[in-house]
């Protein structure tokens, strides 16, 4: 090829790579707008559950723990709906309450500690219950102060760290702990739950996202 033909072929390439460059952003944009809008469904999901298990203050809530506003409540007999917008896409969510909790998954988890729940985590609990088609275990949930404060006295014999009374997320309903073989299967929906594991170091410990 003369320098004649490679001078001719150049501007050729250079559109060639603004095209392949263009497809590439486009994609990406794509793949973005998609999940978010998979966030905002999980985002009301969840927002449902909780409605559905104590209110709409529940289920806003549990809406800004996902990053997301609730635009729309209903309450219409057993049945809540809530319309949440997470960035530019918006979801629309729904649960029906059965007996003392809310229903749409299999269940809000169950093992010590389960009573005492934050609306939120209960919520998060059942959406992953959802996810994962099983009741999440809990090993340790709700703990009151005292019960903190014994954990706290003990913490040398404990395999995984212990918080100080009144600092733990536990005391607020908003923490569980589950059993170390149901850990990975629990982190790989955890997110899409709400549920997050900010503590490296102690890797049975689950929050509701903050």
């Amino acid at each position: 090829m003369d320098t004649h033909e490679r001078g001719s072929m150049a501007p050729l390439i250079a559109l060639v790579v603004v095209l392949i460059g263009g497809v590439v952003m486009g994609l990406g944009r794509i793949g973005a707008a998609g999940a978010v809008r998979a966030a905002a469904r999980t985002a009301a999901d969840a927002a449902a559950l909780a409605g559905a298990a104590d209110g709409r203050a529940a289920a806003e809530e549990l809406a800004r723990a996902n990053g997301a506003e609730v635009l729309a409540y209903e309450g219409i007999g057993l049945d809540t709906r809530v319309t949440v917008r997470l960035g530019p896409a918006e979801a629309v969510g729904r649960a029906r309450r059965v007996g003392g909790g809310a229903t749409g998954g299999a269940g809000s988890g169950g093992g010590a500690g389960a009573g005492g729940l934050a609306p939120a985590m209960v919520a998060a609990l059942d959406r992953a219950g959802q996810l994962l088609g099983q009741t999440v275990p809990i090993t340790s949930g709700y703990r009151s102060p005292e019960r903190e404060a014994a954990l706290y006295a003990n913490r040398r014999s404990n395999p995984y760290p212990v918080a100080p009374p009144g600092s733990s997320m536990h005391e607020r309903g908003l923490a569980v702990d589950v059993p170390a073989d149901f850990v990975a299967r629990l982190a790989a929906v955890g997110p899409q739950a709400g549920l997050c594991r900010p503590h490296a170091d102690d890797p049975i410990h689950f929050e509701v996202c903050r």
